[in-house]
Protein backbone atom coordinates (compact mmCIF):
# COMPACT_ATOMS: atom_id res chain seq x y z
CA UNK A 1 0.00 0.00 0.00
CA UNK A 2 1.19 3.20 -1.18
CA UNK A 3 2.28 6.28 1.58
CA UNK A 4 -0.88 8.04 0.41
CA UNK A 5 -3.66 5.90 1.37
CA UNK A 6 -5.35 5.05 4.62
CA UNK A 7 -6.38 1.82 3.63
CA UNK A 8 -8.36 0.06 0.49
CA UNK A 9 -11.40 -0.59 0.05
CA UNK A 10 -12.40 -3.09 -2.42
CA UNK A 11 -9.20 -2.17 -4.28
CA UNK A 12 -9.87 1.34 -4.55
CA UNK A 13 -7.82 3.64 -2.38
CA UNK A 14 -8.85 6.17 1.10
CA UNK A 15 -6.63 9.01 0.69
CA UNK A 16 -5.08 9.80 3.81
CA UNK A 17 -5.70 13.61 2.94
CA UNK A 18 -9.72 12.50 2.79
CA UNK A 19 -9.31 11.63 6.33
CA UNK A 20 -7.46 14.52 7.63
CA UNK A 21 -9.87 16.90 5.84
CA UNK A 22 -12.86 14.98 7.50
CA UNK A 23 -11.43 15.33 11.01
CA UNK A 24 -10.64 19.10 10.03
CA UNK A 25 -14.14 19.74 8.50
CA UNK A 26 -15.95 18.15 11.88
CA UNK A 27 -14.22 20.19 13.96
CA UNK A 28 -14.55 17.83 16.68
CA UNK A 29 -12.71 14.77 18.18
CA UNK A 30 -14.93 11.33 18.15
CA UNK A 31 -17.59 11.38 20.86
CA UNK A 32 -16.56 10.04 24.32
CA UNK A 33 -18.39 7.15 25.82
CA UNK A 34 -18.40 5.40 22.27
CA UNK A 35 -19.62 1.74 21.95
CA UNK A 36 -17.53 0.51 19.40
CA UNK A 37 -14.26 1.39 20.73
CA UNK A 38 -14.01 5.17 18.98
CA UNK A 39 -12.53 7.40 21.90
CA UNK A 40 -8.94 7.66 23.48
CA UNK A 41 -8.98 7.67 27.44
CA UNK A 42 -9.05 11.25 29.19
CA UNK A 43 -5.38 10.90 30.30
CA UNK A 44 -4.19 9.76 27.01
CA UNK A 45 -1.07 11.88 25.34
CA UNK A 46 -1.65 14.31 22.15
CA UNK A 47 -0.08 12.21 20.00
CA UNK A 48 -1.70 8.73 20.76
CA UNK A 49 -5.37 11.14 20.94
CA UNK A 50 -4.93 11.92 17.48
CA UNK A 51 -3.91 8.33 16.33
CA UNK A 52 -7.12 7.16 17.77
CA UNK A 53 -9.20 10.11 15.89
CA UNK A 54 -7.19 9.22 13.02
CA UNK A 55 -8.28 5.74 13.11
CA UNK A 56 -11.82 6.28 13.90
CA UNK A 57 -12.01 8.93 10.70
CA UNK A 58 -10.75 6.01 8.81
CA UNK A 59 -13.48 3.87 9.86
CA UNK A 60 -16.12 6.23 9.51
CA UNK A 61 -15.25 7.10 5.80
CA UNK A 62 -14.62 3.34 4.89
CA UNK A 63 -18.26 2.83 5.91
CA UNK A 64 -19.12 5.16 3.99
CA UNK A 65 -17.71 3.98 0.64
CA UNK A 66 -18.61 0.44 1.42
CA UNK A 67 -22.26 2.00 1.90
CA UNK A 68 -21.99 3.04 -2.07
CA UNK A 69 -21.05 -0.19 -2.90
CA UNK A 70 -23.42 -2.10 -1.16
CA UNK A 71 -26.40 1.09 -2.42
CA UNK A 72 -24.90 0.11 -6.49
CA UNK A 73 -25.51 -3.29 -5.57
CA UNK A 74 -29.46 -2.91 -4.54
CA UNK A 75 -30.28 -0.89 -7.21
CA UNK A 76 -30.29 2.21 -5.39
CA UNK A 77 -30.64 5.83 -6.79
CA UNK A 78 -26.74 7.01 -6.19
CA UNK A 79 -25.61 8.79 -2.91
CA UNK A 80 -23.96 12.23 -3.59
CA UNK A 81 -20.38 11.89 -4.34
CA UNK A 82 -18.62 13.20 -1.25
CA UNK A 83 -19.85 13.58 2.43
CA UNK A 84 -21.66 16.76 2.58
CA UNK A 85 -19.36 19.56 4.60
CA UNK A 86 -20.66 20.25 7.74
CA UNK A 87 -19.66 20.47 11.89
CA UNK A 88 -19.36 17.07 13.00
CA UNK A 89 -22.35 16.13 15.66
CA UNK A 90 -23.44 13.11 16.43
CA UNK A 91 -26.28 12.60 18.89
CA UNK A 92 -25.56 11.43 21.91
CA UNK A 93 -28.29 8.67 22.26
CA UNK A 94 -27.03 7.22 18.77
CA UNK A 95 -23.47 7.18 20.53
CA UNK A 96 -24.56 5.41 23.24
CA UNK A 97 -27.12 2.45 21.51
CA UNK A 98 -25.24 2.18 18.15
CA UNK A 99 -21.13 2.89 18.66
CA UNK A 100 -19.69 6.28 17.83
CA UNK A 101 -18.48 4.94 14.11
CA UNK A 102 -21.72 3.41 13.01
CA UNK A 103 -23.85 6.51 14.73
CA UNK A 104 -21.52 9.21 12.73
CA UNK A 105 -21.84 7.00 9.37
CA UNK A 106 -25.45 7.13 9.89
CA UNK A 107 -25.76 10.66 11.06
CA UNK A 108 -23.46 11.79 7.95
CA UNK A 109 -22.91 9.01 5.19
CA UNK A 110 -26.18 9.59 2.91
CA UNK A 111 -24.97 5.93 1.07
CA UNK A 112 -25.50 4.91 4.66
CA UNK A 113 -28.45 5.90 5.74
CA UNK A 114 -30.06 4.98 2.45
CA UNK A 115 -29.11 1.35 3.24
CA UNK A 116 -30.49 1.63 6.50
CA UNK A 117 -33.80 2.67 4.91
CA UNK A 118 -33.45 -0.22 2.44
CA UNK A 119 -32.67 -2.66 5.19
CA UNK A 120 -35.50 -1.23 7.56
CA UNK A 121 -38.04 -2.11 4.59
CA UNK A 122 -36.80 -5.64 4.32
CA UNK A 123 -37.15 -6.33 8.50
CA UNK A 124 -40.49 -8.23 9.14
CA UNK A 125 -41.75 -8.06 12.55
CA UNK A 126 -44.09 -10.52 13.61
CA UNK A 127 -47.61 -9.50 15.72
CA UNK A 128 -46.77 -12.18 18.13
CA UNK A 129 -43.34 -9.90 18.82
CA UNK A 130 -45.28 -6.85 19.08
CA UNK A 131 -47.64 -7.91 21.14
CA UNK A 132 -45.15 -9.34 23.48
CA UNK A 133 -43.35 -6.34 23.66
CA UNK A 134 -46.15 -4.42 24.48
CA UNK A 135 -47.13 -6.77 27.29
CA UNK A 136 -43.24 -6.77 28.76
CA UNK A 137 -43.04 -3.00 28.89
CA UNK A 138 -46.31 -1.85 30.27
CA UNK A 139 -44.20 1.09 31.95
CA UNK A 140 -44.31 2.74 28.78
CA UNK A 141 -47.57 2.86 28.03
CA UNK A 142 -48.91 4.42 30.91
CA UNK A 143 -51.72 7.67 30.19
CA UNK A 144 -50.67 11.11 30.94
CA UNK A 145 -52.91 10.80 33.52
CA UNK A 146 -51.40 7.81 35.44
CA UNK A 147 -48.11 9.07 35.37
CA UNK A 148 -49.16 12.03 36.99
CA UNK A 149 -51.12 9.89 39.77
CA UNK A 150 -48.05 7.65 39.97
CA UNK A 151 -49.33 4.31 39.13
CA UNK A 152 -47.39 1.50 39.09
CA UNK A 153 -47.51 -0.10 35.92
CA UNK A 154 -46.36 -3.67 37.43
CA UNK A 155 -48.80 -3.42 40.72
CA UNK A 156 -51.96 -4.55 38.22
CA UNK A 157 -52.64 -0.58 36.86
CA UNK A 158 -56.26 -0.46 35.86
CA UNK A 159 -56.85 -0.56 31.68
CA UNK A 160 -57.86 2.84 31.95
CA UNK A 161 -54.14 3.59 32.96
CA UNK A 162 -52.35 2.06 29.98
CA UNK A 163 -53.05 3.31 26.27
CA UNK A 164 -54.63 0.30 24.68
CA UNK A 165 -52.75 -2.00 22.64
CA UNK A 166 -54.51 -0.74 19.12
CA UNK A 167 -53.33 2.58 19.56
CA UNK A 168 -49.90 1.99 20.66
CA UNK A 169 -49.18 -0.54 18.29
CA UNK A 170 -47.89 0.60 14.62
CA UNK A 171 -45.20 2.48 17.02
CA UNK A 172 -43.90 -0.39 18.51
CA UNK A 173 -43.66 -2.12 15.39
CA UNK A 174 -41.46 0.64 14.25
CA UNK A 175 -39.17 0.41 16.99
CA UNK A 176 -38.91 -3.13 16.53
CA UNK A 177 -37.98 -2.64 12.63
CA UNK A 178 -35.74 0.05 13.17
CA UNK A 179 -33.76 -2.09 15.77
CA UNK A 180 -33.69 -5.16 13.75
CA UNK A 181 -32.39 -3.22 10.73
CA UNK A 182 -29.53 -1.82 13.13
CA UNK A 183 -28.45 -5.35 13.71
CA UNK A 184 -28.58 -5.79 9.97
CA UNK A 185 -26.33 -2.84 9.56
CA UNK A 186 -23.91 -4.12 12.40
CA UNK A 187 -23.55 -7.45 10.55
CA UNK A 188 -23.26 -6.73 6.87
CA UNK A 189 -20.38 -3.71 8.23
CA UNK A 190 -18.77 -6.71 9.95
CA UNK A 191 -18.47 -8.69 7.01
CA UNK A 192 -18.35 -5.94 4.28
CA UNK A 193 -14.74 -4.41 5.93
CA UNK A 194 -14.03 -8.08 6.59
CA UNK A 195 -10.97 -7.38 3.37
CA UNK A 196 -10.12 -3.48 3.71
CA UNK A 197 -6.09 -3.14 4.02
CA UNK A 198 -4.87 -0.59 6.46
CA UNK A 199 -1.84 1.18 6.15
CA UNK A 200 -0.05 1.71 9.34
CA UNK A 201 -1.37 4.03 11.59
CA UNK A 202 -4.80 3.78 10.06
CA UNK A 203 -6.19 0.54 11.76
CA UNK A 204 -9.30 -0.47 13.52
CA UNK A 205 -9.03 1.60 16.61
CA UNK A 206 -10.07 -1.30 18.60
CA UNK A 207 -7.51 -3.87 16.44
CA UNK A 208 -5.71 -5.27 19.54
CA UNK A 209 -2.63 -5.60 17.19
CA UNK A 210 -1.31 -2.15 17.51
CA UNK A 211 -0.02 -1.15 20.71
CA UNK A 212 -3.24 1.32 21.41
CA UNK A 213 -5.51 -0.02 20.59
CA UNK A 214 -9.18 0.77 22.54
CA UNK A 215 -12.18 -1.85 22.73
CA UNK A 216 -15.05 -0.26 25.32
CA UNK A 217 -18.66 -2.18 25.42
Amino acid sequence: MTQDHAARVRGEALPKEKVAAFLSGGGTSPPRGAGNCATSHNTAAPARRHRQQRRWATQVLIADELARHACAERGLPPPPATLPPHRLTIPEPDVATLGSIIAAALTHSPAAQALLTDLENEQHIPETAVRDYYDRNQDRFLTPDALRRGVDPYDAPAPSDIHPYEQVRHDIEGELRQAAAHRAFFTWLDKARADVEYAEGYEHPGDPTHQDHEHRH
